[in-house]
């Protein structure tokens, strides 16, 4: 997006994790365009450059490193404080799933890993997001879990465990961060990204066809949804999970 397609600043600035491609970008891209000014994060800093030139480098920053790093959640956060001064809006979408199998034979150590990065790093970002800002002038959290997380799900069981625990982590912090910060979770279907290209790869039509919409989803169909939940539109919601997932719940399975 060039400079001169830009809108207006609204005014609000957004902390997005994982940013640098799929769902995270998505929802960057969402909230650049409709102004806000965004602090974006990732592991591979010269994808994360590339975002940033993409999605408009007058209004967004990068800030590289691992989710589940504390000290990069401190630099993040105190690096949006320094160019942008507030931080109104975090969305925690950072996450992993290195393992696809039972948990019967889950290696605790990669289940540990599941755990740090899906679900303590967005707490982590959250109080801080909360210490450094919100805590006095309010904003929202959006944290992006699963439907993976609402129902058991074949193979990917430690990432839906962790998927389920993040909405429960909303709810609590929706509880306690109430009445100034809005927290609230999106659970995405399956969508189109590297991420989770193994749920999809090389069938894409059989899997779409499990769908009443008749497709999978895309980035920024999660964008469009983190937009709204971050917006004045959505001012008497906290605590809830939305389900984006085409209709997938309604043939109540997840895939």
């Amino acid at each position: 997006m060039t400079s001169e397609e830009l809108p207006p600043l609204s005014g609000k600035v957004a902390l997005v994790t994982g940013a640098s491609r799929g769902i995270g970008y998505g929802v960057a891209e969402a909230l650049v365009a409709r102004g806000d000014r965004v602090c974006i994060t990732g592991r591979n800093e010269d994808a994360l450059k590339e975002a940033v030139e993409r999605l408009g480098s007058d209004r967004v920053i990068g800030v590289a490193g691992k989710a589940h790093d504390e000290a990069h959640q401190a630099v993040a956060v105190d690096r949006v404080m320094e160019v942008f001064g507030r931080v109104d809006h975090l969305v925690n979408n950072a996450g992993t799933n290195p393992v696809f199998g039972p948990i019967a034979d889950l290696d605790l150590n990669v289940a540990r890993k599941v755990f740090e990065t899906n679900v303590i790093s967005a707490l982590g970002f959250a109080q801080r997001t909360w210490h450094a800002w919100q805590k006095d002038n309010g904003g929202a959290i959006v944290n992006i879990s699963s439907i993976a997380g609402l129902a058991p799900s074949p193979f990917i069981g430690a990432y839906g465990i962790s998927k389920a625990a993040m909405i429960n982590l909303t709810q609590q912090l929706a509880h306690e961060f109430a009445p100034k910060v809005r927290v609230n979770a999106i659970a995405p279907g399956v969508v189109k990204t590297r991420f989770a290209q193994a749920l999809f790869e090389g069938r894409e039509d059989e899997a779409a066809a499990a769908y009443p919409l008749g497709r999978l989803g895309v980035p920024t169909d999660i964008g469009g949804a983190a937009a709204f939940l971050t917006s004045e539109q959505s001012d008497w919601i906290t605590g809830q999970t939305l389900v984006v997932d085409g209709g997938l719940f309604l043939n109540a399975g997840v895939g």
